[in-house]
């Protein structure tokens, strides 16, 4: 009993299938390398990129209009307000020296007194008064009289720069509110990007789509492979990058964007992914970055909405589930299952690797071609030696084969 109470219970953890066991060191490392990967463009488009240790900012301050844009909707609002408050400041103190300097303010019970602004007896009034030059309110209290030049001469200054400080920060607000960037929400693209065959040649696929009914015009597609790599004199290049043909020699990249549409680039020999088989994927790091430009039909600003997919979101032996169904006199389409895609049978070689394959698989055919055109062209002598010899050699074969026997036809019945 004291042995019993002594030694430490042991708790058998629920065994787990061979495949779930196979599966799971697999999971563990797709998702530590996953975390591990820093990504070149996020998901929503934004770039990863930051710049530091900028000395030259005096360059900010020469284009101080893009300046102002690019900046956030709060410091840029604060911008706006003290812009304007500082105007009105200023010029409110500069009537208010006017009429100190004058004596305005000493004479504000004389009648006889003619000031340079009636009814300015404070710096408040004249704050209120620059407020109303410059806004051109005009409610016909404050008003300039004749007998005051330098005022004359300052409200021209006012109303010039005011002018100018309304069209500069009315102009900002307005680009920044009519700026394409939210546009680009409603353009999506796929979560995931799929590897399968395709007209009998291993393609790269994503799917794009726009989710508004006013639709871009002029939209084009252009793919960037994201990766490091190093030269053969051992420079080393991070982050280089390589485009993806999807179809700019066929006019493919320039979209009609309906409905949405899959982006297809094909794995040939100018590919980047021309040697990369789906075990190489698995261990690769790289990045895909799709860039979808057009312009929107209702201002013909230009738009451009980004994603990317690391190797760890790009699929191999999947394709799209479609999403268009033809109704009662229109097409629909389906964006719950915009993201969903289906498994396939694909080859888990590089494409390298299936056209040697298949090449290997035509050989003999060509062989026996070439060696039929060979014989043509030697000797008769030579001829009926090597066909003396090939009668030795198939002497004893009980059931002797002959391979291409049409291609030997038709070469027989050619000379005929």
């Amino acid at each position: 009993m004291e042995q019993d109470v002594e030694s430490p219970a042991i708790i058998n953890k629920p065994k787990l299938p061979k495949q779930a066991r196979e599966d799971l060191p697999k999971q563990l490392s797709e998702k530590e390398r996953a975390k591990r990967f820093q990504r070149y463009v996020r998901k929503d488009g934004k770039c990863n990129v930051r710049h530091g240790n900028v000395r030259e900012t005096y360059r900010y301050l020469t284009d101080i209009f893009t300046t102002l844009v690019d900046l956030k909707w709060g410091l840029n609002l604060f911008i706006f307000v003290l812009v304007y408050t500082v105007t009105w400041l200023f010029f409110g103190f500069m009537w208010w020296l006017i009429a100190y300097l004058r004596g305005d303010l000493d004479h504000l019970s004389d009648d006889q007194w003619t000031p340079c602004v009636n009814n300015l007896n404070s710096f408040v009034s004249a704050f209120l008064f620059s407020i109303e030059t410059e806004t051109t309110i005009g409610y016909g209290y404050r008003v300039i009289t004749d007998k005051c030049p330098e005022g004359i001469l300052l409200l021209l200054i006012q109303s010039v720069l005011g002018s100018i400080v309304n069209a500069f920060m009315v102009g900002c607000m307005f680009v920044k509110i009519s700026q394409p960037k939210k546009r680009a929400e409603t353009l999506v693209f796929s979560t995931k990007a799929v590897i399968s065959m395709r007209d009998g040649r291993l393609c790269l696929m994503f799917r794009v789509g726009d989710l508004r009914n006013s639709h871009i015009v002029e939209a084009s597609i252009r793919a960037k492979l994201i990766k490091s790599k190093q030269t053969k004199e051992g420079e080393f290049i991070p982050l280089n990058q390589t485009d993806i043909n999807v179809g700019y020699n066929t006019g493919d990249d320039r979209l009609f964007l309906v409905s949405p549409l899959i982006i297809c680039h094909e794995i040939n020999q100018n590919s980047p992914f021309w040697e990369i088989s789906q075990a190489h994927l698995t261990r690769d790091e790289l990045e895909i970055v799709v860039i979808l430009e057009g312009m929107v039909e209702a201002t013909g600003m230009t738009c451009q909405a980004r994603s990317s997919y690391v190797s760890s979101e790009i699929k191999w032996g999947y394709r799209f589930t479609p999403v268009l169904t033809l109704e009662d006199g229109f097409y629909e389409v389906d964006y719950n299952s915009f993201h969903d895609i289906y498994e396939t049978n694909t080859p888990a070689c590089s494409a390298k690797e299936l056209a040697d394959m298949t090449n290997r698989a035509r050989l003999p055919l060509t062989w026996s071609l070439a060696s039929r055109l060979s014989q043509q062209g030697l000797p008769e002598s030579e001829r009926e030696g090597k066909e003396t010899k090939t009668g030795l050699d198939n002497q004893g074969k009980s059931q002797p084969t002959e391979k291409n026997g049409d291609v030997t036809n038709i070469e027989s019945e050619s000379k005929v």
